[in-house]
């Protein structure tokens, strides 16, 4: 029996200010040009009044080819003054990993990619260590050690960016990547570099996170999916999640179900970015999970 061919899909995204009839003149043009809603989401906020909106739709007929839908929405665009895109979901975003010493983030992803449960194409794995070579190459990707000192930030920096340039990389994933990106790097990848950070942010900082954890008795710990900036841990948060804990369980204990949310956390940060489920408006983010 022939395999039925893939469901072509597109995804339109948008902001603007708050107006009566949006969302009757978004389905209105898909309607009209023989495309079937698929999925919709929006949000108002009030306090800014902004409206957010995303939109998963097919064809449902002879809808004519994506960049004539394109041209056709700008004059919905203009009339409302969108900032909006339109996507084919089967051009899926290409994403470079980078990681340290602690693989459990990288081995996750990488899982999640070769089960197809990530819309993204892994192009690459970057390094300041040989440890994931052997994994990251078993996986079927390339790795790339990029070593490091005080000395060579600059000359590192410069080719992991050229990476970036060269793989044509639209997403950067700091999966325990544990090196402190310079204000630079932080600028030419603004709005498509994600890290994770092994705290409930605001948490402890600096070394041993979960051991300041434990001393302090904690009852919750998590993990935070952050967008990269220039202000360390600040950028705008993507997902978050805790679990609770006692005082029965030791400071390794804790790093293993600490370890366990950040793969959850960054997992689902990374899928909601390759498929265009977040909006970024100023510190925060609109995700529509």
């Amino acid at each position: 029996m022939k395999a039925k061919p893939p469901e072509s899909r597109y995804v339109l995204i948008l902001k603007c200010p708050d107006r009566k009839g949006v969302v009757a003149a978004v389905s209105g043009f898909l309607a009209d040009n023989d495309a079937s809603i698929l999925e919709s989401n929006h949000f108002n906020d009030g306090m800014a009044d902004q409206f957010y909106m995303r939109t998963v739709f097919r064809p449902d007929g002879a809808m004519p080819p994506i960049e004539a839908m394109r041209a056709g929405f700008e004059l919905i665009a203009q009339r409302f003054s969108m900032d909006w895109s339109l996507h084919d979901a089967a051009e899926r975003p290409r994403v470079l990993l980078a990681v340290s010493k602690f693989g459990h983030c990288l081995f996750d992803l990488l899982h999640r990619w070769r089960a197809g449960l990530l819309q993204a194409e892994i192009v690459g794995v970057v390094s300041n260590h040989e440890d994931m070579r052997s994994f990251t190459e078993w996986s079927g990707v390339p790795f790339h050690h990029l070593p490091i000192t005080a000395a060579t930030k600059a000359e590192q920096e410069a080719a992991f960016l050229g990476l970036v340039e060269e793989l044509k990389v639209d997403l950067v994933v700091l999966a325990r990547y544990m090196q402190i990106l310079s204000p630079q790097m932080c600028a030419s990848l603004d709005g498509r570099c994600i890290n994770i950070h092994h705290s409930f942010l605001p948490g402890f900082k600096g070394a041993k996170p979960y051991h300041q954890a434990h001393a302090r008795g904690v009852k919750i710990i998590g993990a935070t999916a952050h967008y990269v900036t220039t202000d360390l841990d600040e950028g705008p948060i993507i997902e978050q999640d805790v679990r609770r804990v006692d005082h029965s369980q030791d400071p390794d204990r804790l790093v293993q179900i600490g370890r366990d949310v950040e793969c959850a956390v960054l997992a689902r940060a990374v899928a909601w970015h390759v498929e265009r489920r977040v909006l970024v408006e100023g510190g925060k983010t609109i995700v529509f999970a």
